[in-house]
């Protein structure tokens, strides 16, 4: 069960590789079924944006992403 749990996580590397920000924190909350996804800790936003995807984006300062947050995230593929 655990190999299999891990391989789904090792399948992110390579867009992780890709992205801009190199350094990922994840929380998921069931109750809500939301995914945060954060590019820096703490993940302070000061403007965000909802996209038509149901995912919201989450600028920092200097107009940086420093978060994504993906509502009805067990929905998704």
């Amino acid at each position: 069960m655990a190999l299999a749990i891990y391989r789904d996580y090792l399948r992110l590397l390579p867009k992780l590789k890709e992205a801009a920000q190199h350094n990922v924190w994840l929380a998921y909350d069931a109750e809500a079924d939301v995914l945060y996804i954060n590019f820096q800790k703490p993940s302070l936003a000061t403007d965000s944006e909802l996209t038509d995807e149901d995912v919201i984006i989450r600028y920092g300062e200097n107009d940086e992403v420093v978060g994504v947050t993906v509502l009805h995230a067990s929905q998704r593929t």
